[in-house]
């Protein structure tokens, strides 16, 4: 689900400093007479003109991997902006919870996003005296095998900025830990193994992290059970302050191994690949991305509003096809239902307006081969649908679902009778007792201050086929969110809940 509020982000947890790096070498789609720099350090603070000003011409902060308008078109939301409306001046941009790394900035019109100027690189770094430390106490690493050859990398899990050197300080003989937080062995048993490792940066700040790395017995399944998760981050999770700490500490704590991500733009999924040593893949517009513990072996492309990867789980002998899916938001069925009171034929057109149908009939077909050979080597697809499931608008939840029962979804509908099986619904066949609801954990209400109650429905899912046997399956959200509005501080960093699914490899 999109929304179009704009809003800044926040990371306190870091004290920046931004400075100018150099002009931003691409030429403007345009030509432009304005003229934008960085004139302040200690706050980010830039000197502007435009002959054409306007009160809602603004500057926008942006990721510099991606995400900025380049082509003078919509990409991603920017985390940091301001809006300047005279022809000349100076202005401060607050980014001073923005994690550190490089971003651009670009000078842009009426809300829009032609240039007004070229941009400028800037480079946000973490103070000296910022609180170093692990983002979390301890750490479930991918899978090892007795007698294989086994690398993993914690270094991406302290705090953005920083380079500290990385040693062991206690732990199974064979683990080695590098300065460079690679650690790496050969397992000598079938046991799983404890490091225990410190990090110091050269102001002599230090944090200890326990990492367990499970170890199976020569000859055996390498991931014999697979965890899987669906999450729809909310423009990254920018939303949210503190967002990547928070997002880094719900996934080690979930111990997933492959993940789909969803409103993902701006490098939000190299973002959290880095900080966990996972392997990544993005779609060219950023929104979708996958990441994995294992190794992403072959990439599909994408498919009207979907991806697929492989993913070689161990080596050729165990791998997956893994698809990700973000449909069209607009219209939104249950709204159609619950505040139009829209008959069922007319809402089933609209869901084909709303590109819904066609995308999911598209991504079925780009996926029938994998689905036909799905007994050698499964097929999973996850994501955000924007539309609920047929399986829980049940006679017995019509009242819950604005007097409507029995609405064949097609986004549900199809991905059954292509093969797919819903993974939630296995784990928990009835709606009444587990509705897994997902959209939405802020949003009580329609609108603001508004007394109509927001339709609360499934909409993101975990399908499959193969040879996986469901052993559990969750709608997952982290503490107790408050509602959009009181938001900001909220541990849990998106507007829908995520679904985790876990397999069993059925031989």
């Amino acid at each position: 689900m999109l929304f179009s509020s704009v809003l800044s982000t926040a990371l306190p947890i870091l004290l920046l400093t931004p400075s100018l790096i150099s002009a931003v070498p691409m030429a403007p789609p345009a030509a432009v007479e304005g003229t934008l720099a960085v004139v302040g350090s200690e706050e980010l603070t830039f000197s502007y003109f435009t002959p054409d000003p306007a009160k809602n011409n603004w500057i926008g902060i942006y990721l510099a991997s991606g995400g900025g308008p380049v082509e003078e078109k919509y990409v991603s939301y920017s985390p940091a902006w301001k809006y300047v409306p005279d022809s000349t001046g100076t202005v401060k941009v607050d980014v001073s919870s923005l994690a550190a790394g490089e971003y651009v900035a670009f000078f842009l019109a009426k809300d829009g996003y032609k240039w007004l100027a070229k941009p400028v690189y800037v480079s946000i770094e973490g103070k000296e005296s910022a609180a170093f430390e692990f983002l979390v106490d301890k750490v479930t690493l991918q899978n090892g095998r007795q007698g294989d050859g086994y690398e993993a990398r914690i270094s991406g899990l302290v705090t953005a900025g920083y380079k500290p050197t990385f040693e062991k300080l206690s732990g199974d003989g064979w683990v080695s830990v590098a300065a460079d937080g690679i650690i790496s062995g050969v397992p000598d048993r079938a046991r799983d193994a404890v490091v225990t490792i410190r990090a110091t940066i050269p102001t002599g700040q230090s944090s200890v992290l326990k990492a367990s790395i499970p170890v199976k017995r020569s000859g055996s399944s390498l991931v014999p059970e697979l965890k899987v998760m669906t999450f729809n981050l909310w423009w990254g999770g920018t939303y949210v302050n503190s967002y990547h700490s928070k997002q880094i500490r719900f996934i080690v704590s979930s111990n997933v191994d492959i993940i789909g991500l969803q409103e993902a733009r701006g490098g939000h999924v190299q973002r959290l690949a880095d900080a966990l040593g996972w392997y990544f893949w993005q779609s060219e517009s950023g929104d979708l991305g996958i990441i994995s513990r294992y190794p992403i072996v072959e990439d599909y492309g994408i498919i009207n509003a979907s991806g697929g990867v492989r993913i070689s789980l161990d080596g050729t002998a165990s791998q997956i096809n893994f698809w990700n899916m973000h449909l069209g938001y607009t219209p939104y069925g249950p709204y159609d239902f619950c505040f139009d009171k829209m008959s069922t034929e007319k809402v089933l057109q609209r869901e084909a307006q709303s590109g819904r149908t066609p995308q999911i009939i598209d991504t079925l077909k780009a996926m029938t081969p994998h689905i036909e050979s799905s007994w050698s080597t499964p097929v999973l697809l996850v994501g955000d649908t924007n539309a609920p499931s047929h399986l829980d608008w049940t006679e017995k939840l019509r009242s819950k679902n604005c007097g409507y029962a029995n609405i064949p979804w097609p986004t549900s509908i199809k991905p059954l009778e292509a093969g797919l099986i819903d993974s939630f619904r296995v784990a928990n066949p009835d709606p009444v007792k587990v509705p897994g609801v997902t959209w939405s954990p802020i949003y009580p209400y329609h609108e603001e201050g508004s007394a109509k109650l927001e339709p609360q429905d499934r909409i993101d899912f975990v399908y499959h086929t193969g040879k996986l046997q469901v052993l559990d399956s969750k709608a997952v959200v982290v503490g107790e969110p408050k509602a959009y509005g009181s938001h900001r501080d909220n541990e849990w960093t998106s507007d829908h809940a995520a679904v985790v699914t876990t397999y069993l490899w059925v031989d």
